[in-house]
């Protein structure tokens, strides 16, 4: 579906989608900027392997830990005040890490940015969806998921820019920029309008649809009116109910796909995959550059597309690139001889399965979940389904070493990719398709017991 908005409110419906999904830049900042900085810190506080993981997983710890309070707090203070909240958190962690005497004070700063990422990872679909009209819902939304990857190849720049003189606390302290942004743009936009018209504040909500819309709001309101009556008022106890176990399941099991297919491993150790080929130190940061950099613009081709086809092709055809990929990965590693040049092919593998992941399972995760839960519980279930992202993403940060120790790399991406194939059924039978259509649409399907089916698509 091709959505084009003219005026002044779509105009301002995309400043305030790209500033909450600065809160995607944190999260990908802090995602990369640890590889960089790790090296330095090591020989600064003398780790031994124990805790220079407990450094590096520390912000995993904080995002889960976030995750599991920030849904239900979303709920209660309000999406922008909660994106304030994130931006305030992140910029004390950044701080804490770049002033850290001992490397005690370091953790607690990683887990203190980790708590702001967790926020960070549910506030900012959430918050886009909320306010996006249906038309454009898709790829607003996924400007967020774009965010992450620009913050992980910007924190690549910032650890080359800085490793010469090996000035870790820079590198980390850098994170205080951008939450400084994030804060300063969030306190001049509105609230969601979905969450006002729950909190009673009828006005304030037609007042942000009026800034965020061309022509009638009226049949929208409605809908969010409709939405809220039905309400149980129940809160979390809805999650339990049986027409909501179809979104649970659909959500948990993307979480966990997301992670356990192997994105972050890569992301993690990439150079250290590659330098069991021909490759060098060097030649291994420039063939990660690479890779983040096909990261992002294979993220803004989902974006173009997400509502033009739809979820479920892109989350179809990215995980059969993905199985792909792992597959010829594996093949490579398999028969890469260390002193000939199979480092360039083996980055080639590594690429594509980045360019599939970015096209499919990266954004339209985010994307659903942001989608597909009704508005009482949206915050709540949002933080339930991240939980389980994070926590699948620590067991796969901290496995990955052992796996390639134990099992060899050929072995491992070919085990990542028997859990891709795994991926792939689970979405052709359980995924809904929600283009087009308003999150209380989607609701209505969850409440008249049809199950979220895959054919319901453009629902407008």
């Amino acid at each position: 579906m091709r959505a084009v908005i003219r005026g002044d409110g779509g105009r301002f419906v995309y400043v305030v989608s790209a500033l909450a999904a600065l809160n995607g830049l944190l999260f990908g900042f802090d995602t990369g900027i640890i590889s960089g900085a790790i090296l330095f810190i090591d020989t600064t506080f003398e780790l031994s392997p124990l805790v220079e993981g407990i450094v590096v997983s520390g912000a995993m710890v904080g995002a889960a830990a976030g995750a599991a309070v920030g849904g239900q707090l979303s709920d209660r203070i309000g999406r922008k005040r909660f994106i304030l909240l994130s931006a305030g958190v992140f910029f004390l962690g950044s701080f804490l890490m770049a002033v850290a005497p001992t490397v005690e004070v370091l953790v607690a700063g990683r887990m203190i940015d980790g708590i702001a990422i967790g926020f960070a990872s549910i506030v900012g679909p959430l918050y886009i969806s909320e306010i996006a009209p249906p038309a454009v819902r898709g790829g607003l939304t996924s400007l967020n998921q774009l965010m992450v990857t620009a913050g992980i190849l910007s924190s690549y720049f910032v650890n080359y820019a800085f490793s010469g003189s090996g000035s870790w606390r820079v590198m980390l302290g850098a994170g205080m920029v951008p939450a400084v942004v994030l804060a300063a743009g969030m306190s001049r936009m509105p609230e969601s309008p979905r969450w006002l018209y729950e909190q009673g504040r009828t006005d304030e909500a037609r007042a942000v649809l009026r800034r965020t819309r061309e022509g009638e709001i009226d049949s929208e309101l409605s809908e969010i009116e409709a939405t809220v009556e039905t309400q149980s008022g129940n809160g979390v106890r809805d999650l339990l109910s049986p027409w909501m176990r179809p979104a649970l399941i659909v959500g948990l099991g993307l979480a966990v796909f997301q992670q356990i297919t192997g994105i972050n491993a890569v992301m993690y150790y990439a150079p250290t995959i590659l330098e069991s080929t021909a490759f060098g130190s060097s030649q291994s940061i420039l063939a990660s550059v690479a890779i983040g950099t096909v990261n992002v613009v294979m993220t803004v081709v989902a974006i173009l597309l997400v509502d033009r086809v739809g979820r479920r092709p892109l989350l179809l055809v990215g995980t059969g690139g993905m199985i792909g990929s792992l597959t010829v990965a594996g093949l490579v590693f398999q028969f890469a001889d260390p002193t000939g040049g199979m480092g360039w092919l083996a980055t080639l593998t590594l690429v594509s399965f980045v360019a599939s992941f970015a096209i499919g399972l990266g954004p339209v995760f985010w994307l659903l979940i942001s989608e597909i839960y009704p508005l009482a519980v949206r915050g709540s279930a949002m933080g339930l389904v991240t939980v389980a992202n994070w926590l699948a993403n620590l067991v796969v940060a901290l496995s990955f070493p052992v796996l390639l120790d134990g099992l060899g790399t050929p072995t491992t991406f070919w085990l990542f990719g028997a859990c891709s194939v795994v991926a792939l059924l689970f979405t052709y039978r359980t995924v809904p398709e929600t283009n087009g259509r308003t999150l209380e649409a989607i609701e209505a399907d969850l409440r008249g017991a049809t199950g979220l089916g895959a054919d319901a698509s453009d629902d407008d």
